[in-house]
């Protein structure tokens, strides 16, 4: 039987790979919060009529947004406009976004309670009215950050604990000063 070639490619190399160090550091990879949002809750209009503006704006940009909100000619586009103003500046004291990077995400109108009210009519009779209000939720997503990110592994592992700020204890000696006690 032929004795095997050590300087042969395949096992030359196997023979000679050095062996991966571990790494001492391990990371995660871990999701980073990239959505920042606005809500508008009890708004008195109709959810239908506030679904018609934002069916719109779903998916554009925030400055595009804007524009077509000031050029619509429905009530409820001032409530969203407010909103969508409001999650802008929630995305850029939050997480220091600019706005030109900012994208509605998701915007949906979910049904609010219905006061019920009485109008007064002829001959001492009422009508019940219906007040009905909604919800808007406005999702603002900055395209501009990575959506995972590395960190150490046992940084987040670890429990932040209390600083030693205040170990050294000051006692009064009210003996010693005779301030209370010994007045005459």
């Amino acid at each position: 039987m032929p004795k095997p070639n050590l300087f042969s490619t395949n096992l030359f190399s196997t023979i000679v790979k050095k062996k991966k160090k571990p790494n001492l550091f391990p990371t995660i990879v871990r999701k980073t919060k990239t959505e920042v949002y606005a809500l508008g809750r009890h708004l008195s209009l109709s959810a239908d009529k506030a679904r018609r503006v934002v069916d719109q704006i779903r998916g554009r940009s925030y400055e595009e947004t804007l524009m077509i909100l000031e050029l619509m000619p429905y009530r409820a586009c001032y409530p969203i406009f407010k909103l969508v103003y409001s999650a802008a500046a929630n995305a850029s004291f939050n997480m220091g976004s600019n706005e030109a990077n900012l994208v509605i995400s998701k915007a949906e109108v979910n049904k609010g309670t219905t006061a019920k009210k009485l109008k007064p009519r002829a001959r001492g009779r009422s009508y019940p009215i219906k007040r009905t209000t909604c919800h808007i939720t406005i999702v603002v997503k900055d395209i501009s950050l990575d959506e995972y990110e590395e960190v150490p592994a046992f940084s987040s592992l670890k429990k932040p604990r209390w600083k030693k700020k205040y170990t050294t204890l000051v006692y009064d000696d009210v003996y010693s000063s005779e301030g209370v006690w010994d007045k005459k």
